[in-house]
């Protein structure tokens, strides 16, 4: 688990052991989360008042301005039935991974599932498949010029060329699986899990893994199996999801 060759937060590289689990091939979709709210009556984080804005709404990347050069803001009326606010709609991405969601969310939907968040170990070890280059594919990002996940191509954050095909998320399974075959580990959107980011810190803040569609090679090389970043446990965001694992028994 970890390395010592990118950035230094992914160290240091150690052997660890992980008990036998199950895990979702791909991430959680829109159809799913719906499923889970049209049978319990759900309302997730996004869709109370924020603390600090008095008003429902998460965070939304946009292109930069002068006035907002890092891409994000808060979306009043940012939520899991309008990802970027506004006038957006999941309707016809029924197979898109659902986001706008906060840990509390994400653990709400595992416990009516029968299931729970991976740990980051577990998360790991899953995302890497068995192997053991610098990407879960091999050492090369793009082999033959063929984009592996769903990522920026180009400079973030003015220019991304979308040869991928996707400009934002993408439908789970669009790439091939890992050796697992899991669908999505590396880019798309991040995912949560259960494992704190650092202790003794006053928010909690937790472990979100895999990169995602924003991630681009000069500014987040993070669509990697050992990448990790820090996530406030209560902000919802357009480019984090997650899925789900159940234990198995030995």
């Amino acid at each position: 688990m970890g390395s010592d060759k990118t950035y230094p937060e992914e160290g240091p590289s150690r052997e660890i052991t992980v008990k036998s689990f199950d895990i979702n091939a791909a991430e959680i979709t829109n159809a799913q989360f719906s499923k889970f709210v049209e049978e319990t009556g759900y309302v997730t984080d996004a869709e109370k008042p924020q603390e600090g804005f008095g008003a429902p709404g998460g965070a939304v990347f946009a292109m930069p301005s002068s006035g907002n050069p890092n891409g994000w803001h808060f979306k009043e009326g940012a939520n899991w039935r309008s990802p970027e606010g506004g006038e957006s709609t999941i309707k016809g991405f029924d197979s898109d991974p659902v986001v706008q969601v906060t840990l509390n969310d994400a653990r709400a939907y595992a416990i009516w599932a029968g299931r729970r968040l991976p740990t980051e170990a577990e998360w790991e070890y899953a995302a890497r498949g068995g192997s053991t280059g610098l990407y879960v594919w091999g050492d090369e990002k793009s082999p033959g010029g063929v984009e592996k996940a769903n990522h920026w191509q180009g400079a973030f954050p003015y220019k991304n060329t979308v040869t991928d095909g996707y400009a934002g998320r993408s439908p789970i399974g669009c790439f091939e699986p890992n050796g697992f075959g899991l669908y999505d580990m590396i880019g798309n959107v991040w995912e949560l899990t259960d494992t704190p980011y650092q202790d003794g810190l006053e928010e909690p803040v937790y472990t979100i893994k895999g990169g995602s569609f924003l991630c681009a090679d000069n500014y987040c090389r993070r669509y990697r199996a050992p990448a990790r970043q820090p996530q406030e446990a209560g902000l919802s965001t357009n480019h984090i999801g997650f899925r789900t694992v159940k234990d198995i028994a030995d």
